[in-house]
């Protein structure tokens, strides 16, 4: 199967907008034959914790149907960020549109201590089963500690995708991580990062690809929207880096 990584740059607070983009990108992963896209941690509303109780939404709001359409037309899954209503509170969540099938909802189990006034931890894990690979997601802070990718690993994860908004210094860390326990487990991870301003911070990519030896074998730069494909059997990658032109996404020549 196919796996792409977006690494997108987000309007605060503009939903319609963001929406748009993400479609983008996902048609320009159909045309790559992708099975899955992933997006960026809250990549709906961009990274604004002061804004989420205002744009928290039911996983089921028609607003995200485009998402469901072009799944089920294209038999691709897709997963997008954002903050969703939970009973006690609000969830960072990604929401996941598979072909013809009920949405899902993953939301963030271990929060950062900065997120604990804004938003409530998630219950459990969510996991995709796509052509016969198993994958877990994960969402920023909790990508970065052990005992997450343990527990994931125990149900039988083959594949690791963390979902961030990091600055340089959450790259740093994650670039000194995320090869460690791909090589000491033997599962490949992959990172989508957003570009961008967030809340109180700089977004700076960087997205990438560690394969089972924890061998970095790709990346993208710290300020362009792009694309990261992944084979799973092969290992291959192939990367697009991106710029708007008109609204409108372009290859960055």
């Amino acid at each position: 199967m196919k796996i792409c990584i977006a690494q997108t740059k987000s309007e605060k607070g503009n939903i319609q907008r963001n929406i748009e983009n993400h479609l983008e990108f996902i048609e320009r992963a159909i045309k790559l034959k992708a099975d899955l896209i992933i997006f960026p941690e809250l990549s709906i509303t961009n990274y604004e914790p002061d804004l989420a109780k205002e744009m928290a939404t039911d996983t089921e709001s028609n607003i995200f149907s485009p998402f469901q359409e072009i799944s089920d037309t294209n038999e691709i899954s897709i997963g997008i960020g954002m903050p969703t209503k939970a009973t006690d509170g609000i969830n960072i969540s990604m929401l996941i549109f598979q072909p013809n099938k009920g949405r899902l909802a993953y939301s963030k189990q271990m929060l950062h201590s900065d997120e604990l006034p804004f938003f409530v931890c998630g219950k459990k894990q969510t996991f995709l089963n796509i052509n016969g690979v198993r994958i877990a997601i994960g969402i920023c802070y909790e990508t970065l500690q052990r005992e997450h990718f343990l527990i994931a690993k125990d149900q039988g994860t083959d594949i690791y995708i963390a979902s961030v908004a990091k600055p340089n210094g959450g790259i740093e860390k994650a670039y000194k991580h995320f090869p460690q326990i791909a090589d000491e487990f033997n599962t490949p991870i992959l990172m989508s990062n957003c570009v961008g301003h967030c809340d109180n911070f700089m977004g700076v990519g960087q997205s990438a690809i560690w394969n089972r030896k924890g061998e970095l074998i790709e990346q993208l730069d710290d300020n362009n929207q792009g694309l990261l494909t992944f084979d799973t059997k092969t290992e291959q990658t192939e990367k697009e880096q991106l710029k708007i032109e008109k609204g409108t996404l372009s290859d960055l020549n």
